[in-house]
């Protein structure tokens, strides 16, 4: 029998050496069989500007020579067999490759790296950390210990220096072949975050997490209001400490966002549990009729259709406006777990009606409401093709470029947010190129990249949940050249 009444899907539960060096493979970033060097994965370069302080051409030289070292390492460490003493590359992605024997320094440098003289053999070092490895139970204040190739060492990281040699004297390791370093370093085991787990509160109630958001630098998820108030504690599907509640609403609405700590890293995908792993591309709403699916940590993952929008639903607790009615069930457990339409974020879990035995009725909160409320960004996956063609958008522009320039859009200018929303845009490239696409917000002093679309296509899309703000689109000619359509929807 299908029970009517309606529910809040909620659930209780309680180092010595000679340098020698050849010809450092630091010129131009060219494969081995000369040709340009492939793209760089998306994203990476920028990155690696922020991170690593380069420049977008030294990054990608760095890259190139770090992929020609990958290949050239192996056939010397294979070459030098019990005389290679380790290797690395340095801050431009030269080849370094270390040997105990002298005279294979001639086939180090042959091979275009450079070459260094140690004491110790790679298999040596291997040695001494293994009886450390089998030591572990003395290393109670020891938090670490590795080989530093470099160095030629192994070295034992401890709180103190007494502790370090009480550590390696218990191992019976060559005390000769150690470095002991204090740290204060304390390591701690990192989780992501993923639509559709479990995660408890205040050590008791259990919910599901919603979509990976990040505000600022702080990441976290959003969840339904009714499963914890401003100010819970949150732990995790292991019961590992995960965040605070950092705001929520219910009834009225039904939604809230939680704040994690550094153990955990949201990340765009659903856990779509034995269907495999879900990447949510962004937050565009799917109309009445559109198939749906939703993810939770009671009955995981069932999909129906999204029945009525702006629908209004009273609960014991009270009347909650403007959610979604959908045919999907749910059951406690499930609250606050994703709703996702193909690759787009629709909501987070709400309450209903059945169960996912003989079937049910559920309603979702719209996530574009909850990342607007508290100024929010969806973490997505980033990976989703683009669709063919820029339709259905508020203002479409066109250009063309040749190969390496750059266009702003709109018209060479810029336009101005003025309150919090999705930005979202379609680039439309011709075939055979690689044009990429980048929105950036003015910071005050000067235009930032917010997202962008950077995979080694013709097409592009972007989707950003930004605050107020000035915002212009960069169109880049990556490679190739011609004719370009650009569609854009502001908040």
């Amino acid at each position: 029998m299908i029970r009517t009444r309606l529910l809040i899907m909620g659930a209780v539960v309680a180092s010595t050496a000679i340098v020698l060096t050849g010809s450092p493979a630091t010129a131009d970033p060219v494969t081995a069989a000369g040709q340009s060097a492939a793209k760089p994965p998306r994203g990476m370069v920028e990155a690696m500007q922020r991170d690593l302080g380069l420049t977008a051409e030294q990054a990608e030289a760095r890259l190139a020579n770090e992929a020609r070292a990958m290949r050239t390492e192996p056939k010397l460490r294979n070459k030098l067999k019990d005389r290679f003493g380790g290797s690395w590359v340095t801050g431009t992605g030269a080849l370094v490759v270390a040997t105990t024997d002298a005279a294979a320094t001639a086939d180090i440098t042959a091979a275009g790296a450079q070459a260094k003289v140690v004491a110790r053999s790679l298999a040596e070092l291997t040695a001494v950390k293994d009886k450390l490895d089998k030591a572990s139970a003395h290393a109670a204040s020891v938090p670490l210990w590795y080989v530093d190739e470099v160095a030629n060492v192994v070295v034992v990281a401890a709180r103190d220096t007494a502790a370090g040699e009480a550590f390696v004297a218990a191992s019976g390791a060559d005390r000769a072949a150690v470095r002991i370093e204090t740290t204060t370093e304390q390591p701690t085991p990192l989780y992501d975050v993923r639509g559709g787990d479990a995660y408890y509160i205040n050590g008791s109630s259990r919910c599901s997490v919603g979509f990976s958001v990040t505000r600022g630098s702080t990441g976290g998820f959003v969840t339904a209001g009714h499963c914890g108030s401003t100010g819970a504690s949150t732990t995790g599907h292991n019961r590992v400490a995960q965040g605070t509640f950092q705001g929520s609403s219910f009834p009225g609405n039904d939604y809230a966002w939680v704040a994690v700590n550094s153990n955990w890293t949201p990340v765009g995908v659903v856990n779509a549990y034995g269907n495999g792993i879900v990447e949510v591309a962004g937050s565009t709403e799917a109309p009445a009729g559109s198939s749906v699916c939703r993810s939770g940590s009671t009955t995981q993952w069932h999909c129906g259709t999204i029945q009525q929008r702006n629908t209004s639903v009273t609960y014991p607790q009270g009347t909650v406006n403007q959610v979604v009615r959908t045919s999907v069930c749910a059951e406690p457990g499930d609250s606050g777990g994703s709703f996702i339409s193909g690759s787009q974020a629709q909501g987070v879990t709400s309450g209903g009606s059945g169960n996912c035995s003989v079937g049910g009725t559920t309603y979702f909160q719209p996530v574009n409401e909850i990342l607007t409320t508290y100024g929010l960004t969806l973490t997505t996956g980033d990976s989703e093709p683009p669709p063919p063609g820029c339709t259905g958008y508020q203002n479409t522009y066109t250009g063309s470029l040749s190969s390496g320039a750059n266009a702003y859009q709109p018209n060479n200018s810029y336009y101005q947010s003025t309150t919090s929303g999705t930005h979202r845009a379609c680039l439309d490239g011709p075939a055979g190129v690689d044009f990429d696409l980048y929105l950036q917000r003015w910071n005050g002093s000067a235009w930032t990249t917010v997202a962008s679309g950077t995979t080694a296509a013709p097409d592009e899309t972007v989707t950003y949940n930004g605050t107020a703000g000035y915002y212009r689109y960069r169109v880049h000619a990556y490679s190739g050249s011609g004719s370009y359509t650009l569609g854009i929807t502001r908040p």
